[in-house]
């Protein structure tokens, strides 16, 4: 969550409505809830919103050992509050730092959560001296290997062929078409649907456990208690059961910092040990597995540069396709490392009109 509006306290909720029967029906469940929850209900203002038709407000509370606590506001008509409260009950239950309802108003949905701070751990981070981010990313690998090592199958909907497919076509259809304004050739579209063959066969191979999906700094808290040692794991609601390489190809291909790749090699080798210490899946040779991570974050990378597209196209938020060049170079420095996808690199290369730095490889290439 991003760092809340502060709002001076009034004596009526001091959020915009622009629904009417809406605002009333949060005030009757709000005024409700105040008492046995120890809220103070003329607090409540803006804390956060994301991309989704999902925003957070915070609002002050006189319990002991907790200063405030955060509304989830999210119209049942647009958003789905059940995969938030199993998968946060899932997180819970693996001993991570999910945020607990307290209240719900499944009607109208509207959600009393824990309020787990107002810092994330991108607000952390320097991007100058990748070194000394060190701890926190193993704090952050701490809570992916609790996460993952908690997985059943048949708990979660299955991040399946046809799920990574529907998620890579995004990318032609609002990235390429949209966005880019290039309708691609009979020739071109071959060129684009076999390197994506080639993705999914290799996103599939990865064994399955539990994946967050949005594993990334923006989403983790850092914790207002110092002596609290597991970072706060929000976002976590379109939880799948799929690859165990999809999580930590999230946390270190971020969406708004990138790395150099010694740093990202760092990260990403000691959460392979820690995984193998846990009896997690990995491949026990960490050239293949790495290979694998970056064919999954090529998924991703397609993904997101498609969705980011249509953000700003469709649902009017520009600020996110500020950040697809970074996707673009991601897809562009995996791309090019491996033989069979250098077809695909030229095309995007030939969209793009850019060059790419290529640097360590791993596995057959």
């Amino acid at each position: 969550m991003s760092e809340p509006i502060h709002i001076p306290a009034a004596t009526s909720v001091t959020v915009n409505w622009p629904d009417p029967a809406r605002e009333a029906a949060f005030r009757q469940w709000l005024n409700a809830t105040a008492g046995p929850q120890q809220l103070i209900t003329g607090s409540v203002r803006l804390a956060s919103a994301d991309a989704s038709f999902r925003r957070y407000l915070r609002v002050d509370c006189t319990a002991t050992g907790a200063a405030s606590r955060i509304i989830m506001d999210a119209p049942p008509d647009k958003e789905d509050c059940h995969p938030f409260v199993k998968v946060g009950q899932l997180m819970l239950d693996a001993g991570l730092n999910a945020p607990r309802v307290l209240a719900w108003d499944e009607a109208h949905g509207f959600l009393l959560l824990e309020d787990l701070g107002t810092q994330t751990m991108i607000e952390v981070l320097n991007p100058q001296d990748p070194p000394s981010n060190q701890q926190v990313f193993l704090r952050a690998v701490d809570a992916l290997v609790a996460w993952q090592a908690a997985s059943r199958p048949d708990v979660l909907p299955p991040y399946d062929e046809a799920l990574l497919r529907r998620e890579l076509a995004l990318f032609p259809d609002w990235y390429i078409e949209k966005h880019k304004g290039v309708t691609l050739s009979p020739e071109q579209r071959a060129t684009l649907d076999g390197a994506f063959d080639k993705i999914v066969q290799s996103n599939l191979a990865s064994p399955s456990v539990y994946v967050h999906r949005d594993f990334m700094p923006r989403n983790l808290m850092i914790p207002r208690d110092a002596a609290e040692p597991r970072l706060g794991v929000l976002d976590f609601q379109d939880a799948v059961y799929g690859p165990i390489t999809y999580d930590i190809a999230c946390l270190m291909r971020d969406a708004f910092i990138s790395w150099d790749e010694e740093f990202v090699l760092d990260i990403t080798v000691r959460y392979w040990q820690k995984a193998q210490k846990a009896g997690l899946p990995v491949n026990p040779d960490f050239g293949e597995f790495y290979r694998a991570v970056e064919w999954m974050g090529l998924q991703r990378h397609l993904k997101v540069a498609g969705i980011f597209a249509r953000l700003t196209l469709r649902d009017g938020k520009p600020r996110y396709l500020a950040d697809a060049p970074r996707f673009i170079r991601y897809i562009l420095a995996a791309a090019n490392r491996y033989r069979e996808l250098g077809p695909f690199a030229k095309l995007l290369e030939e969209i793009e009109g850019m060059d790419v730095q290529t640097g360590y490889a791993f596995g057959r290439v």
